[in-house]
């Protein structure tokens, strides 16, 4: 009998040792976003939440001969990533052929509106400018919608780049746009295929605030418009972020300060941002690009994201930059 008992002990030992030798090692749970977010050169990111996924239109940061496409990054928590490959590229859009930029997008009536810069035009001579084209899915394949720029000229010496599409509490739909220090809002129709006049009759209203760039980004929180937009140079270290807020989608739009900019040890050329909250939990990101800083090149950009709070005034405090990212902070 005891040789029975001393038999089992040992098989005991062996099976435990088996075990442990077949055991798959347990994968570690990601609870922080990390910046970058994902991997690559990626820059002006649109950060925006359809049903119950997290995503980020960025532009391709390249060569403008290389910019002939568009990939857009989706996640359930801020911290597990999906890339979704060339959701625009030229094929879709014949009039454009390089500089495909700074995308803008939308969800309305089922449809999804992804709005972008193209050709990075120059002066009214040249063809291109700010164009839409609309998927059945955030993932695309994005198309053109008009077959033609929406925005191709210089009004009010805003270069025609950089829009963002804004829904006012009324319904209305209002396009802020422009580089070359000058900042341009206008009207959308319903179908996003014209702009057209505004109630004092206007088409194409300049709504400059001090020391604007390009850039712009539009928000609203307890009944009032934050306007935010970039200032510097985009290729420079000295690239950043700032903001006004006003009472109406028309300004005036007086410069409050600046909320992002480079930080000594973390990156440079800090900008191009949008805005993600997340209502269920009352989070604010700042979802932005910066440039590493072992990289000086005006394309090393990185795509990232950091928590924005604001002050017992409504202001925005500013945003610091970090190598950690966000929490974990699943939609479902």
């Amino acid at each position: 009998m005891r040789n029975y008992y001393l038999l089992l002990l040992i098989a005991g030992i062996f099976m435990v040792q088996a075990c442990k030798q077949n055991k798959q090692p347990v994968e570690e749970v990601k609870e922080m976003s990390g910046n970058p977010i994902f991997e690559g050169r990626y820059a002006d990111p649109e950060g925006i939440i359809f049903d119950d996924k997290y995503w980020i239109y960025p532009t391709y940061s390249d060569l403008y001969e290389k910019q002939v496409f568009m990939d857009a990054f989706s996640s359930p928590d801020l911290v597990n990533w999906t890339k979704h490959e060339r959701v625009i590229d030229t094929s879709g859009v014949k009039w454009v052929n390089r500089a495909l930029w700074a995308p803008a997008i939308l969800k309305k009536d089922d449809k999804y509106f992804l709005f972008f810069g193209g050709n990075d035009i120059q002066s009214d001579d040249e063809y291109g400018g700010i164009g839409v084209a609309v998927a059945d899915k955030p993932e695309g394949p994005f198309k053109d919608h008009i077959g033609k720029p929406l925005i191709d000229k210089f009004y009010n010496g805003a270069q025609p780049i950089d829009q963002y599409v804004f829904k006012d509490k009324d319904g209305s739909y209002y396009i802020y746009y422009g580089g070359w220090r000058h900042c341009n809002v206008a009207k959308l129709n319903d179908d996003f295929t014209a702009i057209v006049p505004m109630e004092d009759g206007t088409m194409y209203k300049e709504v400059t605030p001090e020391n604007y760039v390009e850039g712009p980004f539009m928000f609203i929180k307890n009944d009032k418009y934050y306007f935010l937009w970039s200032e510097g140079g985009w290729g420079g270290p000295n690239y950043k972020v700032a903001y006004a807020i006003s009472d109406s989608p028309f300004g005036p739009f007086e410069r409050i300060g600046t909320i992002l900019e480079q930080e000594a040890g973390i990156a440079t050329g800090a900008g191009h941002n949008s805005i993600i909250h997340e209502p269920k939990s009352d989070k604010w990101y700042m979802v932005y690009h910066r440039r590493p800083l072992t990289e000086k090149h005006r394309d090393d950009r990185e795509t990232c994201i950091d928590e924005m709070f604001f002050d017992e005034n409504g202001h925005i405090v500013p945003v610091k930059m970090t190598f950690e990212g966000v929490k974990s902070n699943p939609l479902k």
